[in-house]
Parts: C-alpha cells; structure tokens; sequence
C-alpha cells in the first residue's frame, strides 16, 4: 500500500486539477473552492481510518471530538453550572476521541468495507449534508466538495492498487484486489450497514439538480475546450510586438487581453451571477 506522504502528494495533485478545471469553468466562488479542494485532500487520505494508529484516524476521530463536545456544550448551555458544563464537555470530548475510536476500531479491518466504492459514495453524499446543512453552503457546492472527495477517495484505492503489483520483480503482491472494490465480500455485515448508511445519507442530501445540470453543460465543457491550450500559441499572454514598428503599449495591453475568454457558464453554484442585460 501507499504511505500516507504518497496519498497526500497524489492526491493533493488530483485535487488541484480539479479544482483548476473549476476555476476555469467560472461555476463557482474561491471561497468556496478552497473548502471544496480541502474536501478532495481529505478523500484521498480518508480510507485509512480503518488503521488504528495512522494520522487520518486520529485526526478524523480529534476532529469529531471537538466538533460534538462543542455542539452538546452550546446544547445544554444556561441549564447547569459552570462546573458541571465543564464535566460535559470534557466527558464528551474524551468520550468520543477514545470511546468512539475504540469501538470503531473494535469492528472494523483494514482493508474492509473503507476501502470500496461503496464507502466512496456514503462519504460523498454525507460531505454533501454536511456542507449544506452544516456549513450552509449552496446545494450545488454541496455536491461538488461530495465529489471532490470522492475522486480523492478513489485515488486513495486506485493508489494502493498500484502499490499491490511489483513492477520491478514481476509480481502481484497478496494484497491486490483488496483496496478497489465495489464493496467488502469477506464481511457483508459492515457491507449491510454502510449500506443502509449510504441510503439513509442520500435522503437528507440537498437537491441535485443544479450539479447535474452544471457537470451535463454542453456550454461549460465547450468553454473549458476552448480554454485549455494559450490562443494563437501565445503562452502566459507573452505577445511579440516589439518588432512591429509603431506598436504602443495600449495596442500591447489590448492584445493581452484578448487573450482572456469571458466565462461563458451560465451554472450558479457559489459563483458571481452574470450582469443583467442593458
């Protein structure tokens, strides 16, 4: 399997391709953007969670602890003393980090039901609540941050499966085959609930349309082909005008900026609205 630094770096990569193709398409805001690239980083380190001591279990378990602990301490603020606020949130915040962790631990395996497709997908539409009803995001960014990290997610298992298979010594490790899948054969138990899960997360998921509609743009991708090499040639706008006599510096800057294609995308996922016609 890939160490950790690997699934970072790769997917750090993949998440930042993703979000260029984004930015370019002009679909959504940059402030939003950035959650969702964060979101992709966290996908392609997130299947690991099923081993104990590596850094995305403890950080995603940290995480949570902290995130619950506040929440029940803003729930039952006003009704008990200081002291007794205290208890609870600490209680809460120990419960979930190492209690929580525990019993997680205690059912499941490495390279089980976390590292599927299945889990894939339950991650995608629970990142979708979460950025909607969570952090009040636009249904559309919603969506977007559930698939970007469900790319990262992939990269994850596709990653691993590379590292199953010895180029070098010609051979497949006993490991290949246990990271990409559609879901755990071995232990249909935890496929049965994270089923379940995954549909019971589909319910609470925010209206879909608007991504649907954005990623089946023929406009958006016509743009995006229309965008991906320099114009005329001309890299990073370096126009050769100097050996035209006459040639002022406006006619240079006008040029340059010819260069740059108007956002096209008519999709409103975080992004400015168009102006409205004068």
């Amino acid at each position: 399997m890939a160490n950790f630094t690997t699934h970072i770096a790769v997917g750090t990569v993949v998440s930042g391709a993703l979000a260029t193709l984004t930015l370019a398409a002009d679909v959504i805001a940059p402030e939003n953007l950035v959650a969702v690239t964060m979101a992709g980083v966290l996908g392609s380190v997130l299947p690991d969670i099923d081993l104990k001591d590596s850094r995305p279990a403890q950080a995603m378990f940290g995480g949570l602890a902290v995130f619950l602990s506040f929440i029940v301490l803003f729930t039952v603020a006003y009704q008990f003393s200081i002291a007794e606020m205290w208890l609870i949130w600490l209680g809460t915040l120990l419960g979930v980090r190492y209690g929580g962790q525990f019993v997680f631990h205690r059912f499941s395996y490495h390279r089980g039901i976390w590292h599927s497709i299945l889990a894939g997908v339950f991650f995608w539409f629970l990142t979708a609540v979460v950025f909607k009803y969570g952090l009040g995001r636009h249904e559309g960014v919603a969506w977007l941050a559930g698939g970007f990290l469900f790319m990262g997610y992939m990269t994850h298992l596709i990653l691993d499966e590379i590292y199953s298979v010895d180029v070098f010594d010609a051979r497949v490790k006993a490991s290949f085959g246990t990271a990409l899948k559609l879901f755990d054969r071995k232990h249909l138990g935890d496929t049965a609930v994270i089923a379940l899960a995954t549909v019971a997360a589909f319910v609470f998921t925010p209206p879909a349309r608007t991504f649907v509609e954005g990623i089946s743009s023929r406009n958006m991708w016509t743009s995006l082909q229309q965008k991906l090499l320099p114009r005329d040639h001309n890299w990073f706008r370096v126009i050769n005008l100097a050996a035209e006599p006459g040639t002022t510096d406006s006619a240079r800057s006008a040029a340059g900026a010819a260069q740059v294609l108007p956002p096209t995308s008519p999709i409103t996922t975080g992004a400015l609205p168009p102006s409205p016609p004068k």
